[in-house]
């Protein structure tokens, strides 16, 4: 791990309190932040989660939002502290770049994952800001009865493994209380 910046990784099932935590790090360091956001308000329902997470976050963050291909754009961020918020959209959002018929083209979406997740982990070594990365940890679960459903755990397992390789600390959230992993 010869990165100079300090990752944390914050992983756990849906609604478990993960972004709520990460933001609590953030605001406990005193530092600038930017928090950098994957989702897409593709529907009303995800608009109104979108507008509930920023009017969560303080206003003096800086907020970017970029549902995929992070890395070039990590070299503009001047912040001490980076939330990236979250790597299970930002996998979904590059596995729908791949979807075909129901199914998706397994190889090209994961060499896609390898790339974006790879470029991301060379710029946060080369930028040096504080990360706090929060993704789901979908492998606990049933096997998924599809082809699309199992791909893509696949690919998020993967990322996280990759990340939490990398981080200098791991949490794993369980109703809203963090149990530190690594």
């Amino acid at each position: 791990m010869s990165t100079k910046s300090n990752v944390t990784l914050i992983l756990g099932g849906a609604r478990s309190g993960k972004s709520s935590h990460a933001q609590h790090l953030a605001e406990e360091t005193g530092k600038s932040v930017t928090f950098l956001a994957t989702a897409q308000a593709l529907d009303e329902e995800m608009s109104a989660r979108i507008q509930k997470h920023r009017a969560e976050r303080s206003a003096d963050w800086e907020t970017l939002e970029i549902p995929c291909d992070i890395a070039p754009r990590v070299s503009q961020i001047k912040s001490e502290v980076v939330i990236l918020d979250c790597i299970t959209l930002l996998v979904s959002n590059l596995m729908m770049q791949f979807v075909k018929d129901d199914s998706v083209e397994e190889a090209p979406f994961l060499s896609a994952v390898q790339k974006e997740v790879d470029e991301l982990i060379a710029e946060m070594r080369e930028q040096g800001q504080d990360w706090i990365i929060v993704s789901n940890e979908v492998g606990l679960g049933l096997v998924p009865a599809y082809q699309m459903g199992r791909v893509y755990r696949d690919a998020i397992g993967w990322a996280n493994q990759q990340l939490a390789r990398e981080a200098h600390k791991v949490i794993f959230m369980v109703a809203g209380i963090p149990m530190v992993v690594k």
